[in-house]
């Protein structure tokens, strides 16, 4: 036994090379003589061709053959991604997501990522903005006194600057679209129904509210203060609003119509003073003239004019929303006026 334990070992060294690469296939077969019978170890041939010591090591290793090319795989593509950094001017998106390139009927290139111009709509100025849903129960009385009694220290605060009190006020009316469009939404999944499509409508009127706000913030820079006076005001009216519509949604959309109701009023007093020379008739901003659809020489006046449009038919929305709810139906049940801004 010991003789033929010997005679093994030394036929191992003189043909280390040719005994430990029987390759089988995809793998290699490695034999051992050293305790008398064969193991099989799987493992690479390193491209078809076996080295002796190579092999012996990896045979007494437990380690997939894989992780000996392993850093060197992985040192060649560091060095692939050194040399080429910095060559692409356009960073691609590992998701595959890209603005395609978007053009004006001019052909110019589309400069705004927050709107783009299939969703850009010429406003109805012919609205009757002097209409008014008078109060006809106590809901009705409610909504309309706090309203009324909320206006008292913003007029206070703001007196005649125009700007700055519109653009504090479109911080508060682009609110109640969002909330009001969230918790139908959350209805909506909770209750397995379709919304009547008045999720998207009260979403489309918290954008364009905020499009006001983006356009007035163009015309009037808010001071520290006025910003401090905005975080706040948002924080508790986000919070009661919420709380309100949780508890009576045709409460809160009486409530926005008679607020929409005062914007029509403080824009109209805008307009006044611009007529009158009181504040400046300055050119319109070009996110308004993109926004709105208007002429190039479009001036102060014609965005007011188009903002105050919108104001009487957010007015009109709520309202309507309000007396759905009030005949005892739900929101779902009357089509939604989608586009209608």
């Amino acid at each position: 036994m010991n003789r033929f334990v010997v005679r093994s070992v030394k036929q191992c060294l003189v043909n280390g090379r040719s005994y430990y690469g029987i390759s089988t296939g995809g793998g290699a077969a490695y034999g051992s003589a050293l305790v008398g019978r064969s193991v099989e170890l799987s493992g690479q041939r390193n491209g078809g061709v076996a080295f002796g010591g190579f092999e012996w090591r990896r045979m007494m290793s437990s380690a997939p053959a894989s992780s000996e090319k392993a850093p060197l795989e992985r040192k060649e593509k560091e060095t692939v991604a050194e040399d080429s950094k910095g060559k692409d001017v356009v960073a691609s998106s590992y998701w595959g997501i890209s603005r395609p390139t978007i053009t004006r009927e001019d052909g110019t290139v589309w400069p705004w990522n927050c709107f783009m111009p299939w969703e850009t709509y010429k406003a109805d100025v012919s609205i009757d903005v002097k209409k008014h849903h008078v109060p006809q129960n106590f809901m009705d009385k409610l909504a309309y006194r706090t309203v009324k009694f909320l206006r008292v220290p913003m007029d206070m605060f703001f007196q005649r600057r125009y700007g700055c009190h519109a653009m504090m006020l479109e911080t508060i009316a682009a609110v109640p679209g969002m909330v009001g469009g969230m918790l139908l939404h959350l209805k909506s999944l909770r209750k397995f129904q379709h919304s009547g499509g008045w999720i998207k409508a009260l979403l489309e009127e918290a954008e364009n509210e905020r499009m006001h706000l983006m356009t007035m913030v163009e015309l009037v820079q808010p001071k520290w203060y006025e910003r401090l006076l905005v975080l706040a005001a948002q924080g508790v009216y986000f919070n009661a609003f919420f709380l309100v519509y949780v508890t009576s949604p045709k409460l809160a959309h009486r409530f926005v119509g008679y607020l929409e109701e005062e914007a029509i009023i403080s824009y109209t007093e805008y307009l006044e003073a611009i007529e009158s020379g009181e504040v400046k008739n300055v050119p319109a901003p070009a996110i308004a003239i993109d926004y709105w659809r208007l002429p190039k020489d479009a001036t102060l006046k014609d965005v007011i004019t188009v903002i105050r449009a919108d104001e009487a038919h957010h007015r009109d929305v709520n309202h309507f929303a309000s007396d759905i709810q009030f005949q005892g139906k739900e929101l779902r049940e009357a089509p939604a006026p989608l586009g209608y801004h």
